[in-house]
């Protein structure tokens, strides 16, 4: 589908995929925005031009989106753990080892597979291949997330999501002991330059907020709760590493001696949001995996000694 537009001179400065996010395509995600300006989907006065283009006033702007590929998805039966579902939504506690979903580099079944086995419908907005995922946790962070069933109730969450009104409480055995009972990081994040494979506190990144505070300590470990005001990817782990006490367990941003067999010691404990249609606030809580409690009560003991 075509779609064009006049810029007014409001908007002068603005890049160009930001504009088009809040004028042309406000359900979409900026990759998908910056895909379509580089393959050639959207064109400034008939020119293609980068996503950092900073637009001018009367430019005029042409966009065709992509046609979708077909889903060649199966769907796969999961035994998927379904904390709430309605007609519009579900909440999912994801386990630890399940990826959300398909990309070309991995083949294996992710939570996408288990929603299509599950839901008769799911939200279209964020393509083929990611239908029905709001946001996503790492494939070893376990936890909360919320699905979308239909595309009104995603673009509601998602506008929820970007206006920061979600709340996503997390929980996480860190190293190291604190000084202070609660603090805040406020640190950009960006992909790593060197190793693409990371994410990094960088000065021209995207402002990431994490708050925090300390539940417990142990002999040469902590557990906090975090909260996220914003949603970087591996936010939490890098914020964490950042302020020195990496997440334990963490094989990417924590010592290379990795404690444990399941991933990083990081769950989603809480998620609270509003309704889509009911214009309820609801929270949800998912205990935490039997081998982070199992290691908490191991740390308890040893403490007592």
């Amino acid at each position: 589908m075509k779609k064009s537009i006049d810029v007014d001179k409001s908007y002068v400065g603005l890049r160009l995929d930001q504009f088009i996010q809040q004028n042309l395509l406000q359900e979409a995600s900026r990759s998908y925005i910056q895909r379509l300006i580089k393959e050639g989907f959207c064109l400034v006065n008939g020119i293609k031009v980068k996503s950092g283009y900073a637009i001018k006033e009367n430019d005029h702007i042409e966009l065709e989106e992509m046609e979708p590929k077909s889903l060649d998805l199966e769907a796969v039966d999961l035994r998927l753990d379904i904390v709430y579902e309605d007609d519009d939504m579900m909440i999912i506690n994801k386990p630890q080892g399940l990826v959300v979903h398909p990309a070309s580099s991995y083949h294996e079944p992710t939570l996408v597979h288990g929603l299509l086995f599950h839901a008769d419908e799911l939200s279209s907005i964020n393509g083929v291949v990611r239908p029905g995922i709001v946001h996503r946790i790492d494939k070893d962070t376990s936890g909360l997330l919320v699905v979308a069933k239909n595309d009104q109730s995603h673009q509601f969450l998602s506008s929820e999501l970007s206006k920061h009104v979600i709340k996503r409480e997390y929980k996480a055995l860190v190293y190291g002991k604190f000084d202070e009972s609660e603090g805040t990081i406020d640190a950009p994040i960006a992909r790593h330059p060197k190793n693409r494979l990371k994410m990094a506190v960088i000065a021209t990144g995207k402002r990431a907020v994490t708050h925090f505070k300390v539940l417990e300590t142990f002999k040469d470990m902590s557990l906090v709760s975090c909260e996220l005001e914003t949603g970087r990817t591996h936010q939490i782990r890098v914020h964490m590493a950042y302020i020195h006490h990496p997440v334990v367990g963490d094989p990417i941003y924590g010592p290379k001696d990795v404690i444990g067999e399941k991933g990083q010691f990081l769950h989603a404990e809480h998620l609270t949001l509003m309704h889509p249609t009911k214009k309820k606030q609801m929270t949800f809580t998912a205990k935490l995996p039997q081998n982070f409690s199992d290691y908490l009560d191991e740390l308890r003991a040893n403490s007592a000694l």
